[in-house]
């Protein structure tokens, strides 16, 4: 499956330029274009009420992309999140629960006071974001609405947000946040199953306002001046032992061999922002997203640890949360701390004002 899965993300990035790999690219692109007249149907559908929405009785925030994969979407809910609960509102996540064994039954994640659902059942998104923010609750299911019923019924929440929500259109919401990569906001132009769009650009009229991710500075690229913006970076914040422990300064990487590996969307993206934070890598490894980590995995991971004379290890905060039965193992190794900024984030405190 992994090697299926980095052999469709070369076949679609223009890597692979064999004449079989030209050939299955044309039809894949052929196959492209009914699938984003139907999605964009479906959106129209929703539009004019033609399919069924329904709405929760307490504000609901979306937060997603229009692309497979990482454009920041959890360090950005964890933000709203953040923000939110220091306005000292009652916050509940809304999330799928994807890689989780749950497999989209309705689970209570965290009541904003304990963790409730182990990280294996849950997904490492849900299970991170209620770890990650104190007196945050998160419900999981495929049905967005019921978990936000299950939330109103057992939480008693204020504000809902709803995680990786963009094309969940069967809950309404009333705050539409669209997340863009500054450096490829629409991938390479396709739909599936050509390319990485979940939806044709089109689809981004529907954001109430666009939050640009991964900028080198302010005001760059602005794809759409008529909506409100606002730009972003990632940036490491520190370290977090896997075993636990007090919090380290990134600084302590430094003149450390390394061996960074990860289970996301995009692991290229973690493997640049270690070294542009001055982190020596001696050996990367990248697993598919969402991966489960067993036998097999964290084998892989200690053979290239020796291989490469590493000292250290380093891995992202989603992979941390489901590698603590293998802690023992993996010594030393750190989650590092991914934190979305920004150098003027009012025109989003401005909508949130106006929300609430």
């Amino acid at each position: 499956m992994a090697d299926l899965s980095r052999y469709f993300e070369d076949l679609v990035a223009g890597k692979r330029r064999g004449t079989g790999d030209r050939a299955l690219l044309a039809l894949l692109r052929l196959a492209s274009r009914p699938y984003g007249l139907l999605l964009a149907l479906r959106a129209h559908g929703y539009r004019l009420g033609l399919l069924p929405s329904k709405r929760l009785p307490r504000p609901v925030i979306s937060v997603g992309n229009v692309t497979l994969g990482g454009t920041g979407k959890t360090p950005m809910t964890a933000l709203l999140a953040a923000d939110l609960i220091g306005r000292g509102l009652r916050v509940a996540v809304l999330s799928r629960g994807y890689g989780g064994e749950a497999r989209g039954r309705l689970r209570i994640v965290s009541d904003g006071k304990s963790l409730l659902t182990p990280p294996e059942e849950s997904g490492d998104e849900p299970y991170l974001l209620a770890r990650k923010v104190p007196g945050l609750m998160v419900v999981i299911g495929a049905d967005r609405y019921r978990a936000g019923l299950l939330a109103l019924k057992e939480l008693n929440p204020d504000i809902f947000i709803l995680d990786d929500g963009y094309q969940h259109l069967r809950l309404q919401r009333d705050l539409n946040l669209l997340l863009l990569d500054a450096a490829r906001p629409f991938a390479n132009g396709f739909t599936l199953p050509a390319g990485f769009l979940r939806e044709r650009p089109s689809a981004c009229a529907r954001a109430d306002l666009i939050v640009y991710t991964r900028c080198a500075h302010s005001g760059e690229p602005d794809l759409f001046p008529d909506k409100p913006s606002v730009w972003t970076n990632h940036a490491l914040s520190g370290l977090a032992p896997l075993e636990g422990g007090e919090r380290l300064a990134l600084e302590s990487l430094r003149g450390a061999r390394v061996t960074a590996f990860s289970g996301i969307a995009d692991p290229a993206a973690f493997f640049d922002l270690l070294e542009a934070s001055g982190v020596r890598l001696t050996a990367t490894l990248a697993f598919p997203d969402h991966t489960r980590y067993g036998e097999d995995e964290v084998a892989a991971i200690c053979r290239l640890q020796v291989a490469s004379r590493s000292t250290l290890l380093v891995t992202t905060e989603k992979d941390a949360v489901k590698l603590a039965p293998h802690a023992g193992r993996l010594v030393p190794c750190f989650a590092a701390l991914l934190e979305i900024g920004g150098a003027d984030l009012s025109p989003l405190d401005a909508a949130l004002e106006k929300l609430l």
